[in-house]
């Protein structure tokens, strides 16, 4: 099975760049699941009921999200509907929307950090209890965590290692080249990388971020201008055993106009 899992989408330069490289990559690479995380789709922060719309429509089949979810609220009362949108599962319970769901034989789970990101309850036991209480298990496991401590991401993967059949890094938006197979057969990346704008930083505007950094002033939210690129890994997985085969790094840049 050929599962393609996008970095985090910035803004409508992010839907942009799906919208431009996803159809023909999964002619292209014959891909069985698209995997994208979306909760910065929307004006960079947050995802609404369109730009998550737009994502489906380009190709992608489940959206994950992370600590900026809520950002949007009109998307709030959809996240216990029909939309295929995951927030993490270990957000407190009574939160809407749901942590998993299981798509063409896949258990997609999302899941959120806490080193410097946020109070959430232990990602390592809220993986742990829903593999051991959910009565139907399939072999094939992604797991999308957001997280910014590239340690937390590490730990995790050693954790779950041939448990799932993936631990994919997302939130930080730099691609890290730790792409592999763990020992006992789990694909691996601290962080996938971002969906957007190149010339930016991290997605936002250069300018306003630099402001910041220089005067100490905040800054309002400006999602960078340009030409966008698609970072993803694609991993190839033995769908009767639930393993890695392998894990390949996606970047789709576009060309300087």
């Amino acid at each position: 099975m050929r599962i393609l899992a996008i970095g985090d989408i910035v803004g409508k330069p992010g839907r942009r760049a799906v919208q431009q490289f996803l159809p023909g990559l999964i002619l292209e690479l014959g891909v069985d699941l698209v995997v994208a995380n979306g909760e910065n789709s929307a004006h960079g922060i947050g995802i609404t009921v369109n730009t998550a719309q737009e994502l489906l429509d380009a190709g992608v089949e489940v959206i994950t999200t992370g600590n900026h979810v809520w950002a949007q609220r009109e998307i709030i009362p959809y996240l216990d509907g029909r939309l295929p949108i995951l927030r993490p599962l270990n957000f407190p319970p009574g939160a809407p929307g749901k942590g998993y769901l299981i798509i063409k034989n896949v258990l997609v789970i999302n899941i959120i950090g806490r080193v410097f990101i946020g109070e959430y309850d232990c990602p390592f036991r809220s993986i742990n209890t829903l593999l051991n209480e959910l009565t139907t298990l399939p072999k094939v496991i992604i797991v999308d965590f957001h997280a910014e401590a590239t340690s937390e991401k590490v730990a995790l993967g050693r954790y779950l290692d041939g448990k799932v059949s993936a631990v994919l890094g997302t939130h930080t938006h730099i691609g890290t080249i730790d792409s592999g197979i763990l020992p006992n057969g789990t694909g691996y990346v601290t962080d996938i990388g971002m969906t957007g704008p190149t010339n930016s930083i991290i997605g936002d505007d250069v300018e306003n971020v630099l402001n910041s950094f220089i005067n100490g002033m905040p800054h309002r939210l400006s999602v960078g201008k340009g030409k966008v690129a698609m970072d993803a890994v694609l991993l190839d997985i033995d769908d009767r055993t639930g393993k890695a085969r392998s894990i390949k790094r996606i970047r789709e840049e576009e060309a300087e106009s």
